[in-house]
């Protein structure tokens, strides 16, 4: 007769799952990328109609936030707006990390004399605020969306570079490059097969970090008149066209504001999760 008392052991979770900051932090993220994805179907109002509802109406059982100065429905603006700042900020690390790590990659297998000139260049460049230099650069070409984006992806650049560079180097140092080196394999190939797979643990890391910013980026910028143009809704813009109703109708920079708060959180949370799972030290110390 068979033992069957190891079958009906509980399953854990997945180590992921176990981390609270993960679970809480994809949590929210969904929530905020599912409302994205089906805005054009769950919003009750057109968000661009004006007179959806009577100007300057608190939250009702008709406008869940309320309206905006032009009568327009603030909870089917801001869930459009999760569209557009979602997509300007998984466009603008999707660039910056390619050229970053790639940039950064190319550094640390560089000549000595070359290396240096091009961490000066880049040490210089990640000097400056992620949202100063976007906006410096946004106001060279222009406001838009496409711009705003281009400006946000530069932005990151040098951050995701100056970091991979450390990464890469201390992975160079290693014996298995030594002898990839000493076999003379190309310097394409070993960044490729050998250093990039064992740093991509903290480079995901890094590209959760990028995410907040280049959210609170495109914010600053729409808040600022040079991202996002009205009348296409975006949290940034939404909190602009509010700031001169803050004492008479607070909730039009209340709810686009928790928005921007929760998404920014939520990447944190999963970065800090993911750093915490993959590190040994602090495995050792949840032990």
């Amino acid at each position: 007769m068979t033992d069957t008392t190891t079958n009906h052991r509980p399953r854990r979770l997945p180590a992921a799952l176990r981390q609270w900051n993960i679970a809480v932090g994809a949590l929210i993220l969904g929530i905020v990328v599912l409302a994205a994805i089906l805005a054009p179907w769950i919003a009750p109002y057109d968000p661009f109609k004006m007179a959806s509802g009577p100007r300057l109406t608190g939250p009702t059982a008709a406008h869940w936030f309320g309206t905006d100065e032009l009568g327009r429905d603030l909870f089917s603006r801001v869930l459009l707006g999760a569209r557009l700042s979602l997509g300007i900020g998984f466009a603008a690390v999707a660039v910056g990390l390619l050229f970053g790590v790639t940039f950064g990659m190319i550094i640390a297998f560089c000549p000595e004399r070359v290396k240096a000139l091009l961490l000066r260049i880049v040490d210089v460049v990640y000097s400056f605020p992620d949202t100063l230099l976007a906006l410096a650069l946004v106001a060279f070409m222009g406001p838009g969306v496409e711009n705003a984006t281009i400006a946000i992806a530069i932005s990151l650049i040098p951050f995701y570079a100056r970091v991979t560079y450390g990464l890469a180097a201390v992975e160079r140092a290693k014996p298995y490059v030594e002898a990839a080196q000493i076999a003379q394999a190309a310097p394409a190939r070993i960044m490729r097969i050998q250093v990039l797979p064992n740093i991509l643990q903290s480079l995901i890391v890094i590209g959760s970090i990028g995410f907040s910013s280049a959210i609170l980026s495109a914010a600053g910028l729409s808040f600022l008149g040079l991202g996002v143009q009205p009348p296409s809704p975006e949290w940034g813009s939404i909190l602009a066209s509010g700031r001169n109703y803050i004492s008479r109708a607070p909730w039009i920079l209340i709810f686009p504001g928790l928005a921007i708060c929760l998404t920014v959180l939520s990447f944190n949370l999963i970065g800090d999760g993911i750093r915490d799972l993959t590190d040994p030290k602090s495995r050792r110390r949840r032990s």
